[in-house]
């Protein structure tokens, strides 16, 4: 009993301090929208930033070198002629290592 009576005791006199290391626990960790899932879900928001913006960016150049090709038709031969490696009827085409990895 004497056990019981200093903990009531040590609980009356620290109860603000109980109380508030309590709060900070159950907001901190346990609570559905507790600290470290906030963070969690910043960091996930500001993956999610970066790759919108890396999406962005290659739209634009995806829209840009459209844009080139419905324009000027040489630009049309160019990319055929770099890319899928076309060539005249009375051209030879060298294909070298590096240009086939890219």
């Amino acid at each position: 009993m004497d056990k019981l009576n200093r903990l009531w005791s040590f609980v009356r006199q620290h109860k603000y301090l109980i109380t508030t290391l309590l709060f900070i626990i159950i907001i901190g960790f346990l609570d559905e929208n507790s600290i470290v899932r906030r963070m969690g879900y910043y960091r996930d928001a500001m993956e999610l930033r970066q790759e919108i913006e890396k999406y962005r960016e290659e739209y634009e150049e995806s829209t840009a070198r459209l844009n080139e090709l419905a324009v000027d038709s040489e630009s049309i031969e160019r990319i055929a002629r770099e890319k899928y490696f076309m060539k005249k009827p009375n051209e030879d085409v060298f294909v070298f290592e590096d240009d086939v990895t890219k």
